[in-house]
């Protein structure tokens, strides 16, 4: 019997990023930045439909980037959603500012514009709605966010929307690409997401002065002077010319890379469907009509008072003794011990999704094997 490891969601190189990774050694562009930098931002924009594109060391790093732009100081306030990764959260304490915390809504699991519309008024009848520079919705797992009721909020009160769109590259949201519809958004190509730097990230706007402002302070805010002169904080935050040639030869395959997550949703739908016409109620994170998303991780509800007492718990740790990685989805930021000061809008809709909910194995590179494997295990669970 086969027990290596399944894995959550693995790398996957093609072969293409050999090629690239060598004309960096053969010209010597070993040095921070590079042609195949730039070709990386260049593949970047032209993929995402997107005037302009900074490639930097993290998505963290962006967002951080990002924020400073955008003028977030010490004491301002940047709403976010609570369900998310610690990523989308930490820089902006990293700028002295505090994060506001909004629930979710049960389709798409991302900002609730309901609860975003009950901060913001609460904020203003508080005499504190000037502090509020950034509102950051995420596209959690891949799927796009409600843009046009968070849009249409952040208009009337005229706050930029900066997109966290870490994990969805490649999704879109009425035929354009998160992280594009924002004034500005962010991307991850860390070692698990559809497309990987190793570590890495960008920045995107159709603002080219944004993203002017970005690698001159990813590059130590360095002053235009034949000495080294600095007239603000910078940081130390461009990605390298190497890790940029992984991500010119990845970004050959991003299209194929989607349609093989896609099509591991579409396995695990078709599974746990059959089981639901069996009495179990097993439910999914829901893709609108008008949104495309790239199913970096395929993810699933299970309620234990209508599943015979299966609990998300249960199959984690059945999957784990067959050597299946799975991982529950993010713990809500507002219930972290490190936010636990921080205000927070919302009932208790992320929270649910916590308890119940658990990412299975997505990698591009599963093969029916896996899958087999997989199934199996459910079967001992699901009878």
């Amino acid at each position: 019997m086969d027990h290596s490891k399944i894995w959550l969601s693995s790398p996957h190189m093609c072969g293409e990023e050999e090629q690239y990774i060598k004309e960096a050694f053969v010209s010597n562009w070993i040095a921070p930045i590079g042609p195949q930098l730039n070709g990386f931002e260049k593949d970047l924009q032209n993929y995402n439909q997107i005037n302009h594109a900074a490639a930097l060391t993290s998505c963290t790093a962006a967002i951080h980037i990002a924020l400073d732009i955008l003028g977030v100081r010490a004491g301002d306030y940047v709403l976010v959603q609570t369900f998310t990764f610690c990523g989308s959260a930490n820089p902006i304490n990293y700028c002295g500012a505090q994060p506001i915390f909004i629930d979710s809504e049960p389709e798409t699991w991302n900002m609730s514009p309901a609860f975003l519309q009950e901060a913001l008024s609460d904020l203003q009848i508080k005499g504190e709605l000037a502090k509020v520079k950034v509102i950051m919705p995420v596209h959690l797992y891949g799927m796009p966010a409600q843009l046009d009721a968070i849009m249409a909020i952040a208009e009337e009160y005229q706050i930029p929307v900066l997109e966290d769109a870490a994990e969805s590259l490649g999704s879109k949201y009425r035929e354009k690409f998160t992280g594009t519809i924002g004034k500005m958004g962010v991307y991850s190509f860390n070692g698990n997401k559809v497309i990987t730097t190793s570590g890495g990230g960008a920045l995107v706007s159709q603002d080219e002065n944004l993203i002017d402002q970005s690698r001159f302070l990813a590059t130590q805010a360095r002053d235009n002077a034949p000495h080294y002169e600095h007239s603000r904080i910078g940081y130390n935050y461009r990605l390298s010319n190497i890790l940029a040639s992984i991500g010119r030869g990845q970004m050959t395959v991003l299209d194929k890379r989607i349609a093989q997550r896609r099509s591991n949703f579409d396995r695990y739908y078709t599974y746990f469907s059959a089981k639901n016409s069996k009495g179990y109620q097993i439910r999914f994170q829901e893709e609108n009509p008008y949104s495309f998303s790239n199913r970096w991780l395929s993810a699933i509800l299970i309620d234990p008072d209508t599943n015979n007492g299966i609990d998300r718990e249960k199959i984690r740790l059945a999957l784990g003794e067959e050597n299946i990685e799975t991982r529950p989805l993010w713990k809500p930021m507002h219930l972290q011990p490190v936010f636990k000061h921080c205000k927070y809008y919302g009932s208790d809709i992320a929270e649910t999704l916590f308890d119940q909910g658990l990412c299975l194995p997505s990698g591009s590179n599963l093969s029916n094997e896996d899958f087999m494997r997989i199934f199996g295990a459910f079967d001992k669970l699901f009878l």
